[in-house]
């Protein structure tokens, strides 16, 4: 058994050279009318992740970019059902004085979306500075601004860490807790410092009337990674399966080169972090039905009747209509088997993990508190946990 230490910290100038996408600028988009009406009916797990990126967060921002998708593999063993729920995810900052303060330095990163590869994207672009952190505000814009799901069955998250008193700025935090459990939005708080300023600094509070867990961890705590004998073995799985993905539209080409973009930052964090994004790519949860033939047709096996040939890839275009559904089919088929595989290897992979965790212990970090709340929420609202 081989634990391998990474010091997130010495990674982050590396990890935002590896980045792509904007600049973090100081944009806010105007909000919308309360809970829009998304037109999908099927069960959701929605989780927004509200992070202080003041300059004291450094390590809580490595912590979400090494431990992102250890929490999306979390949530894909979660079955309504025995269905497959959809999972968004949504990223919001806070407390950076980069920000504009008529926003009260609050921004919406990402709204609740189900590209994944656009929430690493967006978090490996995450810098610190300042700054005046109103917990409250941010709920508060968290709640208001996005298209939360309205079936009874659906978990609803929001999980806010941060260090600095709960009560800061002009929006109160009760009332912006109190408006989120409204609509059955869980406050979860996560507090990066020593336990006994929790109390004082209400983030305990803030979760009791959130109806929510709060969690007290080391945000600078270095991340103990294990390594299985199956990791480079998803790993090489992971590679052919990249060759599978057919862009087509707009913005194919480079939702293509965006998802190696985020092979490679994960790949700059860990092997181990590498290994958990592969897993995560053979999963239902890992949709990219917006660029990817494959996925697209997976959801409506008459969609290659409405692409237009100039939004194909080059090597498609001189292709008749069966030439192309079944190159289609070939690749569907491809991708099939090894999603498989990877589902074969990662149940090894977990029973390794799960069994060295048991002599070691296990860490408290972001990704742990995440994942314990989510379980033991999901499982009061008849949600089984499946492997």
């Amino acid at each position: 058994m081989t634990i391998k230490i990474v010091s997130l910290t010495l990674l982050a100038a590396f990890m935002s050279m590896a980045s792509c996408g904007d600049s973090g600028k100081n944009e806010t988009p105007e909000p919308k009318p309360i809970f829009q009406t998304s037109g999908k009916s099927n069960n959701k797990i929605q989780v927004a992740l509200l992070l202080d990126t003041s300059s004291s967060m450094d390590g809580l921002i490595e912590q979400a970019k090494a431990r992102l998708w250890d929490i999306v593999n979390t949530l894909t063993t979660l079955k309504y059902q025995g269905k497959t729920p959809i999972i968004e995810i949504a990223l919001y900052e806070y407390g950076n004085e980069n920000l504009s303060p008529d926003s009260n330095y609050i921004r919406q990163v990402s709204a609740l979306t189900t590209d994944l590869d656009l929430i690493s994207e967006k978090l490996f672009s995450l810098t610190t500075y300042g700054g005046d952190e109103y917990c409250g505000a941010v709920i508060s814009d968290a709640t208001k601004r996005m298209d939360w799901g309205r079936n009874e069955t659906d978990m609803k998250l929001i999980y806010i860490a941060g260090n600095e008193e709960f009560n800061q700025g002009g929006t109160a935090y009760t009332e912006a807790i109190r408006e989120a459990r409204e609509h059955n939005i869980y406050i979860n708080t996560i507090f990066c410092g020593d336990r006994s300023e929790a109390t004082s600094s209400l983030w305990k509070s803030a979760a009791d009337k959130g109806a929510g867990k709060f969690f007290n961890i080391n945000a600078d705590e270095q991340i103990a990674y294990i390594e299985t004998p199956y990791d480079s073995q998803i790993r090489k799985c992971n590679e052919r399966m990249n060759g599978t993905y057919v862009q087509y539209g707009k913005m194919g080409e480079q939702k293509k080169q965006n998802q190696t973009f985020q092979d490679a930052n994960a790949m700059s964090v860990s092997d181990a972090v590498a290994t958990e994004r592969s897993v995560s790519k053979s999963t239902a949860a890992y949709d990219n039905t917006s660029w990817d033939l494959v996925d697209k047709v997976k959801e409506d096996k008459n969609a290659l009747k409405s692409i237009q040939k100039e939004e194909l890839p080059a090597h498609l275009q001189g292709k008749s209509a069966k030439e192309i559904e079944k190159y289609v089919a070939k690749k569907t088929q491809e991708r099939k088997g090894i999603q498989q595989k990877i589902g074969a290897l990662n149940i090894k992979r977990q029973e390794y993990i799960e069994k060295e965790q048991r002599k070691n212990g296990k860490q408290n970090d972001l990704s742990a508190a995440i994942k314990r709340s989510v379980i033991e929420l999901a499982k009061t609202k008849g949600y089984t946990v499946e492997q």
